[in-house]
């Protein structure tokens, strides 16, 4: 008969029992480096709007942008992810604000450069869905269907008009079929082999993305399931994920993070290039409106979620919580 305290011999609590050892053996660890920050840049506002949707984020104005660009670079963190939103009556069925050099994102991204210059990655939302006025992601054909390939004419010059206002970066969204081919194609056509390419490589078509409609002043009747994934579908992703690195991608991202932490360990087990995770509106208003009603911690949620996605394989964390994690873990 066994005697208490002679069992068991294996005693995994002892790695547990004071903070310090609990630091000491943890797995993950997460760093300022690890966030990129998105934001969003409302053309012909005197003052920041806040978002309704998402508490604690605004689309900025130009000046404002400045500031959270440096107070990103204050914090640590690696890059800030750019959304251009144009006034509304300069939208239209081809997303001309989108390449015109004084559309409102390329400006934006002058105004960071200029800010900034190279302490933090600036990089570049490169989709139509901001500046169409029918919201969808594409050119539309004649029957009101994305047209996979005139959308990518449009994503080639945007590409080259995002390089030369200033994107260490540009992360082409839209899904659409040999758009990361296209997009590098574009860039070396100007002798801007420089420009790095993060891919959304892995983009479900998400009711998580609600509060992001309110963000980017989406235009969008319908859905988009038409060229982003199926919540059900996993295989899918590997092959989107192969055929993106065999295109030229220098990153590949999982969107959204946290319903989608199965799909983000495959993709980074097997991928040869840095792998990130976009914790989009959707997870960040969850827990903030949890937290405002007081169900859950707020600091310690948040972390616990970041850290969940560190955990399985994103080395970069897109997520609105990136200043502020940073400026708490330093």
């Amino acid at each position: 008969m066994t005697t208490y305290g002679s069992f068991p011999g294996s005693r995994p609590r002892r790695l547990r029992n004071t903070p310090v050892m609990r630091r000491m053996v943890a797995e993950t660890r997460l760093h300022p480096a690890d966030f990129i920050l998105p934001a969003f840049v409302r053309e012909g506002v005197a003052e920041p709007v806040p978002i309704s949707a998402m508490p604690g984020v605004v689309q900025h104005t130009r000046d404002s942008l400045k500031k959270a660009a440096a107070e990103a670079v204050a914090a640590g963190i690696s890059g800030i992810m750019l959304f251009g939103v144009p006034e509304e009556s300069k939208k239209d069925a081809l997303g001309t604000p989108g390449t015109d050099p004084d559309g409102i994102l390329q400006v934006a991204l002058r105004d960071v450069r200029a800010e900034v210059g190279d302490e933090l990655l600036v990089m570049s939302d490169l989709c139509l869905d901001e500046t169409t006025d029918h919201g969808h992601c594409g050119v539309l054909d004649e029957h009101g269907r994305v047209d996979n390939d005139a959308t990518l004419e449009r994503y080639a010059e945007m590409a080259q008009v995002q390089a030369d206002a200033g994107a260490h970066v540009v992360g082409p969204s839209g899904m659409m079929d040999g758009q990361i081919g296209v997009v590098r194609d574009a860039l070396d056509q100007i002798g801007r082999e420089d420009v790095a390419i993060l891919a959304y490589t892995v983009k479900y078509a998400s009711a998580f993305f609600g509060p992001f409609r309110e963000a980017v002043g989406s235009s969008l009747k319908g859905d988009r399931k038409t060229y982003q994934q199926d919540p059900a579908n996993a295989r899918e992703s590997m092959r989107e994920l192969a055929l993106d690195l065999e295109e030229g991608a220098d990153m590949v991202m999982v969107k959204p993070a946290g319903p989608y932490l199965d799909i983000l360990a495959k993709v980074a087990e097997v991928s040869d290039v840095p792998v990130a995770a976009y914790q989009i509106s959707g997870e960040y208003s969850m827990i903030e409106a949890a937290a405002e009603k007081g169900w859950i911690d707020r600091d310690k949620a948040i972390f616990e979620a970041l850290t969940g996605i560190k955990r399985a394989g994103a080395q970069n964390i897109l997520t609105y919580w990136a200043v502020e994690a940073a400026q708490k873990l330093r």
